[in-house]
């Protein structure tokens, strides 16, 4: 015997999702946006108790908690990729990962190096010059744009890369340290969804006198 009832609200939780997405777009029009929209809400309606923090019968707000937790994790990372390239001819831990990006996504202009690793100009420049001194990228003019330069990794840049690899794989999984699979698979989902929200934002140029108030205005309103 068909389950009409089961179909019937299947479609409107079809409806639903349609609906969620025209609203937000952060949903893929698939089986897995539909379960990802299918978890968020379901979260909105399940009680979930708080976690405690320093400061908070004093009033810290979880914002102030959050920007902290994040800090002191980008201090961990660092003292664990310093650890990864110690005794080896990087300098910094940015140095092998504009690298891994050069292989990861193949030769492209500096500006599009930089800008992928959320960098201002000068200290990406400085980043790209030590590595062109090492032998590690080389530059040539770009065939579409005279003004701009392409880079791509050196045979000498993918053995140097792969030389310190291993303990660079080393540092990337104590960072995550005693997570569970699924706790790592719930902080990547809730970090791409900070990510998405402040890249958009970065990726305007905008003046950092205006920045505070521009952000508040325009896109806190939008958040859920």
């Amino acid at each position: 015997m068909t389950n009409y009832t089961l179909i019937k609200d299947t479609i409107k939780l079809l409806e639903s999702f349609e609906a969620a997405r025209l609203t937000k777009d952060n949903y893929t029009n698939d089986i897995n946006g539909l379960k990802q929209w299918i978890a968020d809400d379901a979260g909105t309606h399940v009680p979930l108790s708080e976690p405690d923090w320093e400061g908070k019968e004093d009033g810290r707000s979880a914002e102030s908690v959050i920007n902290t937790l994040i800090v002191h994790m980008n201090r961990y990372a660092k003292a664990y990729s310093k650890s990864a390239i110690y005794d080896s001819d990087f300098s910094t831990q940015e140095d092998f990962i504009y690298l891994i990006n050069l292989k990861a996504f193949g030769a492209m202009t500096k500006m599009e190096l930089i800008k992928k690793n959320i960098q201002d100009k000068p200290v990406g420049m400085q980043i790209i010059n030590r590595l062109i001194k090492n032998g590690w990228v080389l530059q040539k003019d770009s065939e579409t744009d005279k003004r701009s330069k392409i880079i791509q990794i050196t045979a000498e840049g993918l053995t140097a890369l792969q030389q310190q690899m291993g303990k660079i794989r080393r540092a990337t999984e104590l960072v995550t340290g005693n997570l569970t699979r699924s706790e790592k698979m719930e902080l990547i989902r809730l970090l791409k969804k900070l990510e998405d929200f402040h890249h958009r934002i970065f990726a305007q140029n905008m003046d950092s006198a205006e920045l505070l108030e521009r952000v508040a205005n325009e896109y806190l309103p939008l958040k859920p």
